[in-house]
C-alpha cells in the first residue's frame, strides 16, 4: 500500500482523523500529498479548513475513507479499508440510515439493539431464510440458526451459538430468537408440545434471573447454556439447560434505580388473588428486599399480568398449581426474612424477637419453629476438639447472616426450578446430535468492580481465546483450500491472562487459599497478589493510590478491581445451624429444596455446582463449603470442552447508547463495545491477511471496463492474472488462489479508483462527442434559420415599395373628391339655411292660430268633465258598496276555509297527504297556477265592465251637462266642482295602475310558480338518480362483499379439510407405529413405513379414531414412551371437538329441517286459506250472475211486452222483421237455458241423494214383513216408479249437505276472521310505526324528511326481498326434496303397477304356452354401463388406479378414461338398485386415490392426473344426477343414461374435498420444484449484461453452506412451467382449474421473488431493478402465449412489477415522492420504505435515496390501511372453485384398451 499511498492521498481523497466527541471525523484533502509533507491540508465536512500534522517519527497518515459505494456493506470485511472508522462509519449507516441492525464481521453476526420493536421476526421471515445460505440474505439472526442448523445436517456436527454482549444490548432477546427459529423449522415428532416447552422456558427464566439494572430493563443477572437435541431426522426431541453465576446479591440489595428479581414484583402485584392472600404480601415498598432501588415499576410493563405468563408457562411445563403455590410460598417467606429487624449494639449483643411479626409469617410460611429461627439468626455454633459453643453476634454479622441465609434459599429454589424446567425438556428418545445456544455476560468495567465483574471478565477472557482459535482455524482452512502461501499473523493471545486468573499461583488459587485460612482478609489477599505478580506478569498491575484494589490488562481494557468482598463472595457462608432448623421443618417442598436426591437427578445444574453429583448427606455440607470461584472455573471448562467440541457461530451484541433511544448510537459507546466483544481485533486480524475476495468470474465482469480488447482471453483466470500485473505491480498486494483472487486491504478501493477514473473518462468522451454533434446541430440550425430571415427581409421591403406607389396614386383620388364635397357641403348649407327662415315664419303665424282654437276647445272641455265628475261620483259610490259586500262575503268564506283547513292539518291523515309524495304538491301547485290564471281573467272581465259603464256613465252626463247649460246657477256650482272633479279622475287613474301591478304582480307569481314546478320536477328526477345510483352502488358492494366472504369461507373450510387430512395422516402414522413398538421383539420384523399407511375414508375417520385413542389408551405401558402423552391428550381433544361439532352441525340439522316443516304447514295452510277465498269469490260471483241474469230476464220481457205492444197497434216500423227474428232468437235461447237448468239440477239431486238411496234400500230390505206403516211403502204405492221418493230423499241429503256446508263455511269464516284481525292488529302495529316515523320526519328539515322517507321505503322493500328470497329458496328445495322423492315413489309404483299387470295375464295365458317370454328391457337404459362382480372389484380399483401409469393413459386415450370405467359401474349397481355396491366402490375408489397420492405425492403426474380424474368423476356425478341445473347441456341420449334410484349429493361433497386435497398437493409440487429456481433464475442471473458489474462482496458471501447447487436461469423457470401447463392439458384437467393452478404459480413466484428482494440489499439496485423487469415481462409473454393473461393471473406479478419500478424511477424530490406513493398501490407502505432503505447504489454515479424523499413517502403512506407484515405470505393457496364442465362424450362410445387388463368387466 506504501507505492500507491501518494496516488490515494490526492486531493478530495477523503480521510478520518481522530475526534474526541465523534472518536472519528470525515475529512477532505484540499491539496496532494508528496512524501515528506509534515501536514496534511484537510477540509471537513462543515465547511471549515484544518491542518492536520503528521507525526514526524513514523510519518502516520490517517486512514483513509472507503467509497461511498462500500459504505453500508452486509458484511464489514467487503470494505476496501479495514480499520475502526470505517467499521464505526458502516454500522452508523445502516443502523441510523438504514434501520438495518444486523451487520456480518467476517464470521460474527453483529447485533445493534434498536430499543423498539421490528416486524422482521415474523413467521414469514422465517419461512423466508428457512433453507438459505448464510451470504444469500441479508445479515439476521435466522441466517445464523439456519447456517448452524444445515452444517448439523450436513457435517453430523454439534453446532453453538455464542451470544455475548454487555448488558441491555440485547442478548437474551437474541438467543430467545434464535430458539424459536429451531423450534419453528425442525419441527418435532410429538406435534410441537416440545417446541412450547423450549419456547415457554424463557418467561420463567426471565422472572426469576433476570432484573432492572441501570442500563437495561430486563437484564440477565446469570448465563445460560441451553442445549437443543435433535433425532436423526433433525426434529426437536428435547432440550437441557446449564446456569452459569446467578447474582444472589441482589436478592438483598439493589442499587439505584434498580429492581430486584422480577418475580418478587410479580408476587406482589398478585396479592389481590385469593390464591395469593395467604402469604400476607403487600405493595413492593413495605419490603427491604425490593424497596432499596426506589425504582419499582418499568415503564409499558404490567407486573400481574406478567405474573399470568409465567403461571402459565409453569403449568406448561408440567409444574401443577400445588407446586407454582409452594414455589411462590417460599418466594414471599424470604421478603419476610428481609423485613426481619435485629436489635442491639456492640459485640455479641444482638437479638431478634420471637415476636416479630414478619419473622412470624416467615416461620409459619416456610413451616418452622419460631423461636429455633430467632436463636440462629443471632446466635453460631463453634465446634472444638472437646466441645461446641454457642457464640452471639454482632449486629452486623446477623444482618450479613439472614442475608446470606435469603441469598441460600433462593439459589436453591433457582436450581429447583432449572432442574424442573430440565425435566420437562427431557426426551426419552435417543439424542443424535444438539445445537447449543449459549446467553452470557459480555465484557464489564464499572467505576467499582468486585468478585462478579471479574468472573464474567474471566469467562470472556476464555471465550476470546476460542474465538481467535477458530478464526485462525477458519483462515487457515480457506489458505490452503486456495492453495495460498500461509503466513503467521500477529495477533493478540491473551493465554497468559487467562494463566494469571487460573494457573496455579493464580489470582483464583491465591484466593481459594486465603478462604480457607481461619484468619483471612482482603489485605492479606491484595498483599498476596502484589507479591506474587506484581512486576512479574505483563498482565497484572498495582493502583498507586490503593493497596486493596489490583489491575489486570484484558483483551478489552484493563479494569480495577476492589479487593473488598471477594473473599465472603468467594466463601459464600451460611449458618449451618439455620440450614438445619430449615431442614426441620414440616414444609415437604422445603425440604425437597435441600434433599441431596434432586442435586443429583438434576440434568447439569447450575454453574454453581456444574455437573458434580452428590451422594450422600455428609457431602452437602462440604459441598456447601466449596468456593465459588473454583465452581465457575470448573463448570467455564466445562463449558468451554463443549464448545471446542462444537462448530461455533458467534453473535455479538451491541448497545448504541445509555438512553435507551430508537435508532441513535453514540460512537464512543459503540467503539468500546466493538473493541470489548472482539469485532476490532477481527477486523484488525482480517485486514493484516487478505480480506478481499473475489471469484475470477467477479472479478472479470466488475472490471472488465479496465482490460483492452486484446487482453480479454477465452480463460477468464488467466485474463485476470494478466491484467492484475499491469494494475498492481507489487505482487504481494494480491495472490491467485485456485477459485478466487486475494487482495490486501486497500487494493479495491484503489481498483475502484482505476475503474471510476476509467468510467469518468469514457463519460468525458461521451459528453465531448455528445456536445459536438449537439453544437453542430445547433449550428446548422442557426444557419438555416438566418437563409429564411434573408429571404423575409427582401420580400418585406419588396412588398413596401409596392404599398408606397398605391398609397400615392390613392392619395391623389383622395384629394380630387375631397374637393368636390366640400364645394357641395358649401351650397347645401345656404338652401338649408334659406329653408328654415321660410319655416320659422310660417310656424309663427300657424300657432297664433291655434292659440285662439285651443282657448276655444277648453272651454267646450271644462264643461264636459264637469258633468263627467258627477257621473262617476254616483258611480264610485255604487262601486264601493259592492267591493265591501263581496269582501265581508269572501272574508266570511275564507274563515270557514281557514277553519277546515286548520282542523285538516292538525289530523294525521293530512300529515300523511302531505307526505304522499312531491307529485301531489306538484299538482296542488298547478291548480292553483290554473286558479290565478282564472282570477286573473275575472278581474280583466270586471275592468271591461268598469270601463263599459263608465263610458255610458260619461254619455248621460254629456247629456245632462246639455240640459243644464242653459241655467247658470248650476254652472257656478259645477265650476267650484271642477277641481275636485279633477282629484277624482286623478284616484281613477291610480287606481287602474294598481290594478295593472296588481296584474303584473300576478302574472309575475305564475312565472315562479311554473319555474319552482321545473325546479321541483328537476330536483325530483335528481333525487331518482341518485337513489337508482346509490342503489346500484351498494348492490355491487354487497355482492363484492358476499363474493370476499365466500372466498374466506372457502379459505378457511378448505384449510379445516387439510388440518382434518394432517390429522388422519398423524393417527394412520401413530398406529402403524404402535404396531412397530408392540412387535419389536420379534425377530426378523420389518417397520413398514408411516407414510404408505392406508387413509380411510372421511365417513368413517370420527369412529376409527376415537378407537385408536382407546386403543392407544389400554397400551400406554407397554409402548413405553413410543407415543407422546400430550399428543395423545391434544388428538383426544381434537377427536372430542370434531364429534361435538358433528352434533352441532346434527342438531343445527334437525332445526333448519323442523323448520322448514313448519315452514310448509303454514304455507299449505295459506294455500287452504288462498282456496276457500276463492271458494267464496267464486260463489258470490255465480250468486252476482244470478241476480244478472233474473236482471235479464226482467229486461227480456219488457221487451217482449214492448215488441208485442207494439206489433199490436199496427204501427209500421222499419226494425220491426230485425225484432221479431231477434224476439224468436231470445225465446229459443232462453227455453234451452230453463231446460239446461233443470237437468243440472236433477243432475245434483241424483248425485247427492246416490249413498242415502242405497242405506234406505238396504235397510227396506232388512225390516219386517210389516210395512204397512213405513212412510217408503206409501210413496211406492204414490208414485209406483219411485221417482217421487227419489227426489223427496235427494232433497233431504241435500239440505243436510248444505247444513254441512253452511257449518263448514261458519267454520272457516270464524277462522277467516280470527286472521283478518290479527292481520288488523299487525297493520295497526304497522300503522303506529307508520305514524312515530312520520312524526319523527316532520320534525326534521326538508330534505332530512325526503331522505329519512326513502331510507325507511328502502330498508322495508330489502328486509321484504330478503324474505321473498328466503321463502323462495325454502320453496326451492322443498320442490326438489319432493321431485326426488316423487321420482323413487313412481319408480315404486311402475313396479308395482306392472307385476299387477303382468301377473293376471300371465294367469289368464298359462295355456298359450307363453312361458318362456320374459319382460325385455329397453335398450336406451342399459346403454353406457359396465357390469362389474363385487369379487372383481379389487383388481379393478388395482388396474384403473393402484398399477396405472398415468403417462400411457394420457398420451394414448381419452382424457379422464378411469373416472368414465368408474360412473359405468357405479351406473350398472345403480340400475340394479345395489346401495352396497354402490357406497363400496365409490369409497374403494377414494381410499385408492388417496393411498396412491400418499406414495407419490411428489410425483407431479401422478398428482395432477388423479386430479383430472376426480374432477371428471365428480362432473359425471352431477351431469348424470337428474338435476335440472346439472342436465340442461346433456343430449336426449344423457338424458336417459341418468341415475335411477340414489342421490349421491354426499359423495359429491366428499369428491369435492378430495378434489381439495388433491390440488394442495398438486400446489406443494409445484412449489418444491420451483423453489430453488425463482431467486437463481428471477434474481441472481444477468439476463441483460450490463457493464456496471457487480459490488464487493464480504467473507458470508464467499462461504456458503453448501456445495454449489446446478445455476438455474429464467429459462429453466419457462421450460418448469411449461412442462407443468403440457401436463395439465395432457391429462384433460378443466380450463378454469388450470387457469386458478397457473394463478397459484405466478402468485408463488412473485411472493418468493419479492421476499428475496426484500431481505437482499445487494439486490436493491437500478441494473438489477431492469433485469427483474426484463424477466417479469418474458412471464407476461409466456400468458400471453398461452392465452391465460386474464382472470387476475398477470394481477398476481403486479407487486414485482411495482417493486421494480420503484428500483428505476427518481428518489430525490417531493414530486417524487408523490409519484411513488401513487404508484406502488399493490406494495404495502412496509415494503416501499424497505426497499428504498435496501436501495444501494452500485456506481458511484447513482445517488442514495434522500432522507428529504424517504421522509415524504412515509408522511404520505402513513394513512394506509394495510397489514403490518413485511413479507408476502408465500404459503397463501387461494381457494380453488371447479365449476360443473360437463362432458360431451357419450358412455356408450368409449372404448376399453385391452392394456388395462379389465376384461372381466361387462358391457351392457
Amino acid at each position: 500500500m506504501a507505492a500507491t499511498a501518494p496516488a490515494l492521498y490526492s486531493k478530495f481523497a477523503r480521510v478520518w482523523i481522530p475526534d474526541a466527541v465523534e472518536v472519528w471525523r470525515s475529512a477532505e484533502l484540499t491539496k496532494d500529498y508528496s512524501p515528506g509533507d509534515a501536514a496534511l491540508q484537510l477540509q471537513l465536512e462543515d465547511g471549515s479548513e484544518l491542518e492536520y500534522k503528521l507525526n514526524p517519527k513514523d510519518n502516520t497518515l490517517p486512514p483513509l475513507r472507503n467509497p461511498d459505494i462500500l459504505v453500508g456493506e452486509n458484511d464489514l470485511t467487503a470494505l476496501s479499508y479495514l480499520h475502526e472508522p470505517a467499521v464505526l462509519h458502516n454500522l452508523r449507516v445502516r443502523f441510523i440510515d438504514s434501520k438495518l441492525i444486523y451487520t456480518y464481521c467476517g464470521i460474527i453476526l453483529v447485533a445493534i439493539n434498536p430499543y423498539e420493536s421490528l416486524p422482521i421476526y415474523g413467521e414469514d421471515i422465517i419461512s423466508a431464510y428457512s433453507g438459505q445460505n448464510m451470504g444469500d440474505m441479508d445479515p439476521h439472526i435466522f441466517a445464523v440458526a439456519e447456517e448452524a442448523y444445515k452444517q448439523m445436517a450436513r457435517d453430523e456436527r454439534n453446532q453453538s451459538i455464542i451470544v455475548s454482549g454487555e448488558s441491555g444490548a440485547g442478548k437474551t432477546v437474541s438467543a430467545k430468537y434464535a430458539m424459536r427459529y429451531f423450534a419453528t423449522v425442525s419441527g418435532s415428532s410429538t406435534e410441537a408440545s416440545v417446541e412450547e416447552r423450549i419456547l415457554a422456558s424463557s418467561p420463567i427464566m426471565e422472572a426469576i434471573g433476570n432484573a432492572k439494572t441501570t442500563r437495561n430493563d430486563n437484564s440477565s443477572r446469570f448465563g445460560k447454556y441451553i442445549e437443543i437435541g435433535f433425532d436423526r431426522k433433525y426434529h426437536i426431541i428435547g432440550a437441557n439447560m446449564r446456569t452459569y453465576l446467578l447474582e444472589k446479591s441482589r436478592v438483598v440489595f439493589q442499587a439505584s434505580e434498580e429492581r430486584n428479581y422480577h418475580i418478587f414484583y410479580q408476587l406482589c402485584a398478585s396479592t389481590h388473588l385469593p390464591e395469593f392472600k395467604a402469604l400476607q404480601l403487600g405493595s413492593t415498598g413495605e419490603f427491604h428486599y425490593t424497596n432499596q432501588g426506589k425504582s419499582p415499576v418499568i415503564d409499558e410493563v404490567d407486573d400481574a399480568q406478567e405474573m399470568q405468563a409465567t403461571q402459565r408457562a409453569f403449568s406448561l411445563l408440567g409444574i401443577h398449581e400445588r407446586q407454582q403455590l409452594d414455589l411462590f410460598q417460599i418466594l414471599a417467606a424470604v421478603l419476610h426474612l428481609g423485613n426481619v429487624e435485629v436489635t442491639g449494639r456492640g459485640s455479641g449483643n444482638c437479638s431478634v424477637s420471637a415476636e416479630n411479626c414478619h419473622l412470624t409469617v416467615f416461620c409459619e410460611l416456610m413451616m418452622v419453629s419460631c423461636e429455633s429461627m430467632a436463636h440462629w439468626l443471632c446466635h453460631k455454633k463453634l465446634k472444638t476438639a472437646t466441645e461446641t459453643l454457642n457464640k452471639p453476634l454482632a449486629k452486623t454479622e446477623a444482618v450479613d447472616g439472614r442475608d446470606a441465609l435469603a441469598k441460600h434459599i433462593y439459589a436453591r429454589l433457582f436450581t429447583w426450578i432449572v432442574s424442573q424446567i430440565n425435566k420437562a425438556l427431557r426426551s426419552s428418545s435417543m439424542q443424535h446430535s444438539f445445537i447449543g445456544v449459549l446467553d452470557i455476560y459480555g465484557f464489564e468495567t464499572f467505576e467499582i468492580n468486585s468478585f462478579e465483574q471479574f468472573c464474567i471478565n474471566y469467562a470472556n477472557e476464555k471465550l476470546q481465546q476460542q474465538f481467535n482459535l477458530h478464526v485462525f482455524k477458519l483462515e487457515q482452512e480457506e489458505y490452503m483450500k486456495e492453495q495460498i502461501p500461509w503466513t503467521l499473523i500477529d495477533f493478540y493471545d491473551n493465554q497468559p491472562c487467562i494463566n494469571l486468573i487460573e494457573a496455579k499461583m493464580g489470582v483464583l488459587d491465591l484466593l481459594d487459599e486465603e478462604c480457607m485460612m481461619p484468619k483471612g482478609s482482603e489485605d492479606s489477599w491484595a498483599q498476596k497478589l502484589y507479591n506474587t505478580h506484581l512486576k512479574k506478569s505483563a498482565h497484572f498491575d498495582k493502583p498507586r493510590m490503593s493497596n486493596k484494589a489490583f489491575i489486570i490488562h484484558h483483551f478489552a481494557d484493563r479494569v480495577e478491581y476492589q479487593c473488598e468482598g471477594f473473599l465472603e463472595k468467594n466463601k459464600d457462608t451460611v449458618n449451618e445451624e439455620q440450614i438445619n432448623v430449615l431442614k426441620s421443618s414440616k414444609f415437604a417442598f422445603l425440604l425437597e429444596l435441600f434433599q441431596e436426591e434432586e442435586n443429583a437427578q438434576g440434568p447439569a445444574g447450575t454453574a454453581l455446582s456444574g455437573r458434580t453429583k452428590m451422594a450422600r448427606v455428609g457431602q452437602s455440607l462440604r459441598e456447601h463449603k466449596k468456593s465459588v470461584g473454583l465452581q465457575f472455573r470448573n463448570s467455564l471448562n466445562l463449558l468451554m470442552d463443549t464448545l471446542n467440541a462444537t462448530t461455533p457461530h458467534y453473535v455479538r451484541c451491541i448497545k448504541p447508547n445509555d438512553h435507551k433511544s430508537p435508532f441513535m448510537m453514540d460512537p464512543s459507546r459503540a467503539a468500546q463495545q466493538l473493541r470489548a466483544c472482539g469485532v476490532l481485533e477481527t477486523v484488525r486480524i482480517s485486514a493484516a491477511g487478505f480480506p478481499s475476495r473475489w471469484t475470477y468470474q467477479e472479478f472479470f465482469v466488475r472490471y472488465r471496463v479496465l482490460m483492452k480488447q486484446k487482453d480479454v482471453l477465452s480463460d477468464k483466470k488467466l485474463t485476470c492474472q494478466n491484467v492484475l500485473e499491469q494494475l498492481i505491480q507489487d505482487s504481494d498486494k494480491y495472490k491467485f488462489g485456485k477459485t478466487k483472487i486475494f487482495f490486501r486491504a486497500g487494493q479495491v478501493a484503489y481498483l475502484e479508483k482505476l475503474r471510476a477514473d476509467k468510467l469518468r473518462a469514457a463519460c468525458v468522451q461521451i459528453q465531448k462527442t455528445i456536445r459536438c454533434w449537439l453544437s453542430r446541430k445547433k449550428y446548422l440550425r442557426l444557419r438555416r434559420a438566418t437563409v429564411t430571415i434573408q429571404r423575409y427581409v427582401r420580400g418585406q421591403q419588396a412588398r413596401a415599395l409596392c404599398k408606397s406607389l398605391r398609397r400615392t396614386k390613392a392619395a391623389v383620388v383622395i384629394q380630387k373628391y375631397q374637393r368636390m364635397c366640400a364645394a357641395r357641403r358649401l351650397y347645401q348649407r345656404k338652401r338649408a339655411a334659406t329653408v328654415l327662415l321660410q319655416c320659422l315664419l310660417r310656424g309663427h303665424a300657424a300657432r297664433l292660430r291655434y292659440r285662439q282654437l285651443r282657448y276655444e276647445q277648453k272651454l267646450l272641455v271644462v264643461q264636459r268633465w264637469a258633468r263627467g265628475w258627477l257621473a262617476r261620483l254616483r258611480y264610485r259610490r255604487t262601486l264601493q258598496a259592492l267591493v265591501y259586500l263581496q269582501c265581508c262575503v269572501r272574508r266570511m268564506l275564507a274563515r270557514r276555509e281557514l277553519k277546515k283547513l286548520k282542523i285538516e292539518a292538525r289530523s294525521v291523515e293530512h300529515y300523511k297527504k302531505l307526505n304522499v309524495g312531491m307529485e301531489n304538491k306538484i299538482m296542488q301547485l298547478q291548480r292553483k297556477v290554473d286558479d290565478q290564471h282564472k282570477e286573473n281573467r275575472e278581474l280583466l272581465e270586471r275592468l271591461n265592465v268598469v270601463e263599459s259603464s263608465s263610458v255610458s256613465e260619461l254619455k248621460k252626463l254629456r247629456s245632462q251637462i246639455e240640459a243644464l247649460q242653459g241655467v247658470e246657477e248650476n254652472a257656478r256650482h259645477l265650476g267650484d266642482q271642477v277641481s275636485t272633479l279633477e282629484e277624482e279622475l286623478g284616484l281613477t287613474r291610480e287606481e287602474l295602475d294598481r290594478n295593472r301591478k296588481m296584474v303584473e304582480e300576478l302574472n309575475e307569481k305564475n312565472n315562479l310558480l311554473k319555474s319552482e314546478k321545473d325546479e321541483l320536477n328537476k330536483l325530483i328526477k335528481e333525487q331518482g338518480q341518485q337513489i337508482t345510483d346509490k342503489l346500484q352502488k351498494d348492490h355491487q358492494e354487497l355482492i363484492e362483499h358476499l363474493q370476499t366472504d365466500l372466498n374466506e369461507e372457502r379459505t378457511r373450510y378448505q384449510n379445516l379439510l387439510t388440518e382434518h387430512l394432517k390429522l388422519e395422516e398423524l393417527h394412520a402414522d401413530l398406529i402403524s407405529e404402535r404396531e412397530a413398538a408392540a412387535h419389536m421383539s420379534k425377530p426378523g420384523h420389518v417397520r413398514t413405513d408411516s407414510a404408505y399407511s392406508s387413509n380411510e375414508s372421511q365417513y368413517t375417520h370420527c369412529s376409527e379414531f376415537t378407537g385408536s385413542e382407546v386403543s392407544l389408551q389400554g397400551q400406554e405401558e407397554d409402548l413405553q414412551g413410543a407415543v407422546d402423552v400430550a399428543l395423545l391428550l391434544k388428538l383426544q381433544r381434537r377427536v372430542a371437538e370434531l364429534e361435538q361439532e358433528k352434533l352441532n352441525l346434527q342438531s343445527e340439522w334437525d332445526s333448519r329441517e323442523e323448520q322448514l316443516q313448519q315452514d310448509h304447514a303454514k304455507e299449505l295452510e295459506e294455500c287452504q286459506r288462498t282456496l276457500g277465498a276463492e271458494r267464496d269469490y267464486e260463489a258470490q260471483k255465480r250468486q252476482e250472475l244470478e241476480s244478472d241474469n233474473k236482471r235479464l230476464k226482467k229486461d227480456l220481457n219488457e221487451l217482449r211486452v214492448s215488441l208485442s205492444v207494439g206489433k199490436g197497434s199496427g204501427r209500421a216500423s222499419p226494425g220491426a222483421p230485425a225484432y221479431n227474428v231477434l224476439l224468436e232468437q231470445l225465446s229459443s235461447i232462453t227455453e234451452e237455458l230453463e231446460v239446461r237448468k233443470e237437468e243440472v239440477l236433477l243432475l245434483r239431486t241424483q248425485l247427492v241423494s246416490l249413498e242415502a238411496f242405497k242405506y234406505k234400500e238396504g235397510a227396506s230390505e232388512g225390516d219386517s214383513a210389516d210395512t204397512s206403516r213405513s212412510p217408503t211403502l206409501d210413496l211406492h204405492e204414490l208414485n209406483e216408479d219411485g221417482e217421487l221418493w227419489m227426489v223427496y230423499e235427494g232433497l233431504k241429503e241435500t239440505n243436510r249437505l248444505l247444513e254441512s256446508q253452511l257449518q263448514t263455511e261458519r267454520q272457516d269464516h270464524a277462522e277467516e276472521l280470527q286472521a283478518l284481525r290479527a292481520q288488523l292488529q299487525a297493520l295497526r302495529e304497522e300503522r303506529d310505526q307508520q305514524q312515530e316515523l312520520l312524526t319523527n320526519t316532520l320534525k326534521l328539515p326538508q330534505d332530512g324528511r325526503m331522505h329519512a322517507a326513502l331510507q325507511h321505503e328502502i330498508s322495508r322493500l330489502t328486509r321484504h326481498n330478503v324474505d321473498l328470497m328466503e321463502q323462495m329458496d325454502k320453496q326451492d328445495k322443498t320442490i326438489r326434496k319432493l321431485k326426488k322423492q316423487l321420482k323413487l315413489y313412481m319408480k315404486k309404483v311402475e313396479e308395482s303397477d306392472q307385476i299387477q299387470i303382468d301377473q293376471p295375464i300371465l294367469e289368464s295365458r298359462a295355456s298359450e304356452a307363453l312361458s318362456s317370454v320374459s319382460i325385455i328391457r329397453k335398450e336406451r337404459h342399459c346403454q353406457g354401463m359396465l357390469e362389474c362382480r363385487k369379487e372383481d372389484e379389487s383388481k379393478l380399483l388395482r388396474a384403473l388406479i393402484t398399477d396405472l401409469k398415468p403417462r400411457g393413459v394420457a398420451v394414448s386415450l381419452i382424457p379422464g378414461l378411469p373416472a368414465y370405467i368408474i360412473f359405468m359401474c357405479l351406473r350398472h349397481a345403480d340400475y340394479t338398485n345395489n346401495d352396497q355396491q354402490v357406497c363400496a366402490l365409490l369409497n374403494s375408489s377414494i381410499n385408492s386415490i388417496k393411498n396412491v397420492l400418499k406414495k407419490k405425492g411428489d410425483d407431479f403426474e401422478t398428482v395432477s392426473f388423479w386430479l383430472a380424474n376426480t374432477c371428471r368423476l365428480l362432473h359425471c356425478l352431477k351431469q348424470y344426477s337428474g338435476e335440472k341445473a346439472f342436465t340442461k347441456h346433456n343430449t336426449p341420449q344423457q338424458n336417459e343414461q341418468c341415475l335411477l334410484n340414489f342421490d349421491l349429493a354426499e359423495y359429491r361433497q366428499v369428491l369435492s374435498d378430495l378434489i381439495i386435497q388433491i390440488y394442495q398437493q398438486l400446489i406443494k409440487c409445484m412449489e418444491s420444484v420451483l423453489q430453488p429456481m425463482i431467486v437463481a433464475g428471477m434474481l441472481e442471473q444477468e439476463t441483460i449484461p450490463v457493464v456496471l458489474g457487480l459490488k464487493p462482496t464480504g467473507l458470508r458471501k464467499r462461504t456458503s453452506s453448501f456445495a454449489e447447487e446446478s445455476s438455474y436461469t429464467l429459462d429453466s423457470i419457462l421450460k418448469q412451467l411449461e412442462s407443468f401447463h403440457s401436463t395439465l392439458l395432457q391429462h384433460g384437467n378443466d380450463p378454469d382449474l388450470i387457469k386458478q393452478v397457473v394463478k397459484q404459480q405466478f402468485y408463488f413466484i412473485c411472493a418468493v421473488t419479492l421476499n428475496s428482494l426484500l431481505l437482499r440489499k445487494d439486490m436493491c439496485s437500478w441494473s438489477k431493478g431492469l433485469q427483474i423487469r426484463y424477466n417479469v415481462s418474458q412471464l407476461e409473454e409466456w400468458l400471453m402465449d398461452k392465452g391465460i393473461q386474464v382472470g387476475g393471473v398477470r394481477e398476481m406479478l403486479e407487486p414485482l412489477i411495482q417493486a421494480t419500478k420503484l428500483l428505476q424511477v427518481n428518489k430525490k424530490t417531493e414530486e417524487d415522492a408523490k409519484a411513488i406513493a401513487t404508484m406502488c398501490t399493490a406494495l404495502t407502505a412496509a415494503q416501499i420504505v424497505k426497499i428504498l432503505n435496501l436501495y444501494t447504489p452500485v456506481n458511484e454515479f447513482e445517488e442514495r435515496v434522500s432522507v428529504s424523499c424517504m421522509k415524504s413517502v412515509q408522511a404520505l403512506l402513513k394513512d394506509r390501511q394495510e397489514s403490518p407484515q413485511l413479507l408476502m405470505d408465500s404459503k397463501t393457496v387461494f381457494p380453488i372453485t371447479f365449476p360443473f364442465n360437463p362432458s360431451h362424450v357419450a358412455l356408450e362410445s368409449i372404448q376399453i384398451p385391452a392394456s388395462l387388463n379389465i376384461n372381466f368387466l361387462t358391457r351392457l
